[in-house]
């Protein structure tokens, strides 16, 4: 699916109401953002708009084989086109990051992983939203869930821990069928409720918050500092060269 198939859902009634469970779970994910950098990647507008009012700067990625969108209405762009294995920021950089529609539709998960990983502070929280091999929604192709590689809880644990992330939170939504149907989308909320209750292994999608792991540096070596900036910087060196014998 392109940028303009995942706009024409979310604009639908099935979106709409998509959008508002999936939402509704992420709300205690996102915490305080205030005088953050905030990252979507993907395609995270939709949950973006609100959440991310207070922090210091918002940028939305958008994957470069599916196109972009501005973001956000209204405003000056903060959107941009990337290769998901490339980002173009600096190391240390993002505070919070929230992937969807993302990780499962690329073809090098581990090195979008990574390379996500890269540009995390050392504080830095990840959120990333992938459908439910168990599910309903990653067996229909009615909605952008249904397209491609669905994940088990402990595939996205392993995919996580094998490239140094450390999850802290799991969450479940979307247990309503993935259907248009006026009475379905009425009693979304109902359908959350008892499927939260009785079957969380079967949700639509699954939530999870993990946290950059980083680990002590020799004090033999001389570390480069990061530094948490959007522009480029230029770094000298000094090199003394041995003296002739």
């Amino acid at each position: 699916m392109d940028v303009a198939d995942l706009r024409e859902f979310y604009a639908s009634r099935l979106g709409q109401a998509t959008r508002r469970l999936i939402a509704h779970r992420l709300r205690d994910r996102f915490g305080d953002l205030t005088g953050a950098t905030v990252l979507g990647l993907g395609f995270a507008a939709p949950y973006l708009d609100h959440p991310s009012d207070g922090a210091e700067r918002s940028l939305v990625f958008m994957m470069a084989q599916r196109g972009v969108l501005h973001w956000p209405e209204g405003q000056p762009n903060a959107a941009a086109l990337v290769e998901e294995c490339e980002l173009p920021l600096l190391e240390s950089t993002v505070d919070f990051a929230l992937v969807i529609h993302g990780l499962e539709l690329t073809d090098q998960p581990s090195e979008m992983l990574q390379e996500i990983w890269r540009v995390m502070s050392p504080q830095g929280r990840l959120v990333i939203v992938v459908p439910n091999r168990r599910g309903l929604w990653a067996r229909s192709d009615a909605t952008p869930f249904g397209y491609g590689q669905p994940y088990s809880r402990s595939q996205l644990q392993q995919a996580l821990k094998e490239t140094k992330f450390s999850p802290v939170g799991w969450s479940q939504a979307l247990f309503m069928p993935p259907s248009e149907r006026g009475l379905l989308l009425k009693s979304a909320a109902a359908w959350e409720r008892l499927g939260l209750r009785t079957s969380p292994a079967f949700s639509g999608v699954i939530i999870v918050e993990a946290v950059k792991q980083v680990y002590a540096v020799s004090t033999r070596k001389r570390s480069r500092r990061m530094l948490p900036r959007l522009r480029p910087a230029l770094v000298s060196f000094d090199v003394k060269l041995p003296r002739a014998k």
